[in-house]
C-alpha cells in the first residue's frame, strides 16, 4: 500500500481528492499491477455499478495518467457515459496501447450483456417461487376470469424468453401475468 499511496502522491488517481484512500482492484484480478488509490466516493460509485455522469466529469483529466491501471478504468468508464457529450469527447481522444485497450476491452465484454431479470412494477427482482400482488384488476384473455387487485398469486414461474411476463395460478387456473401488473409480496 505504501508504494501505491507513494506512487499517486497520497491521493486519488482518478479525482485527486486527499481523504479515505483505500486501494482497488481494477479487474479482472489476475492482471499485473492492477491496483490504485482511490477514494471513498469514488469507490461507492465504483462499487456501486451506476455510472452518474455528474459525478464522473474529473475523467477528461484522470485519463492522462501514466498508470495503466487508471487508464483502463477511465476508458471504460468513458464507454459507459459515450453518450454524454464530453464522455464520447474524451474517449475520442484517449489513447490505449494495444495492450492496455485489450485489457479495458476484458470487463466491457463481460459487463455488456447485463443478464435478464424480471423486475415487478416496483423493480424489485422476482424469482421463482415468489409471491405476488396483482396492482390492478385484470380481464384474462379467453376466459371468464377477472383477477381482482390485491389477488395474491403464489409460488410464480417466470417465463423464461420474456422478462415481462411471469405464469401463475389464480382461482385454479394457470395464467400469464405481464410484470408490470405485479408487486413481489416480502415474505
Amino acid at each position: 500500500m505504501e508504494s501505491l499511496l507513494a506512487r499517486s502522491g497520497n491521493r486519488c488517481e482518478l479525482c485527486n481528492a486527499e481523504n479515505s484512500l483505500s486501494i482497488y482492484t481494477v479487474p479482472p484480478a489476475e492482471h499485473p499491477n492492477n491496483q490504485i488509490v482511490v477514494c471513498e466516493s469514488c469507490l461507492l460509485q465504483l462499487s456501486s455499478g451506476t455510472t452518474s455522469p455528474q459525478y464522473w466529469c474529473f475523467l477528461p483529466d484522470a485519463m492522462w495518467s501514466e498508470v495503466p491501471a487508471v487508464q483502463v478504468l477511465a476508458w471504460r468508464l468513458l464507454s459507459r457515459l459515450k453518450n454524454e457529450t464530453w464522455a464520447a469527447d474524451s474517449l475520442d481522444m484517449l489513447y490505449l496501447d494495444d495492450d492496455t485497450l485489450k485489457w479495458a476491452k476484458q470487463a466491457v465484454i463481460e459487463d455488456a450483456a447485463p443478464a435478464e431479470v424480471h423486475k415487478d412494477s416496483l423493480g424489485a427482482v422476482l424469482e421463482n417461487g415468489d409471491t405476488v400482488v396483482l396492482t390492478r384488476s385484470l380481464d384474462v384473455k379467453g376466459s371468464q376470469l377477472n383477477a381482482k387487485m390485491g389477488t395474491v398469486v403464489k409460488n410464480i414461474r417466470l417465463v423464461a424468453d420474456n422478462t415481462e411476463q411471469i405464469e401463475g395460478k389464480i382461482d385454479g387456473q394457470m395464467i400469464v401475468v405481464l410484470t408490470k401488473y405485479l408487486r413481489k409480496q416480502k415474505s
